[in-house]
């Protein structure tokens, strides 16, 4: 059972549930936004399709469910901005699951932000405001010119 304290999102501690669960790997895996998630489907999708000349009707019902609920909420939708946000985000020198989120949610403000992601308003991390609100900027341009 966790308790209260092995979880703090505010101070990147999630807990060690993969650890009980034995899903080490997972510790050591990429976080993807929706839109990095969406194209790795698609793909898959096409391989599928062009392997057995399947139409999108006859894909497993997962896998369609999911590139249905990935592409609804995919905040950007071509391979080059998706590409540049992780790229972008990455400067900021972000965890793994800051990224996801901020890329996911694309929060507009330095106060939604640190809403989403609690372990912004972490002291030495080196996101202060300003920090914030450029990373809010450039991320913004990005879907601007998508």
């Amino acid at each position: 059972m966790l308790r209260a304290e092995d979880e703090d999102a505010s101070e990147l501690k999630l807990g060690d549930v993969t650890m009980r669960l034995g899903l080490s790997d997972f510790l050591k895996a990429k976080c993807l936004m929706n839109s990095e998630v969406a194209i790795l489907l698609e793909h898959r999708c096409d391989q599928m399709k062009h392997m057995s000349g399947e139409s999108m009707h006859q894909l497993p019902q997962v896998l369609e469910k999911s590139l249905q609920y990935v592409k609804r909420f995919s905040r950007f939708t071509n391979q080059g901005s998706v590409k540049q946000v992780r790229e972008v985000l990455s400067r900021y020198q972000l965890a793994e699951f800051e990224l996801a989120v901020i890329g996911n949610l694309c929060p507009e403000t330095v106060e939604e932000a640190k809403a989403v992601v609690p372990s912004l308003k972490t002291k030495g991390r080196g996101h202060d405001d300003e920090a914030i609100d450029r990373l809010l900027n450039d991320l913004m341009m990005i879907k601007k010119f998508e």
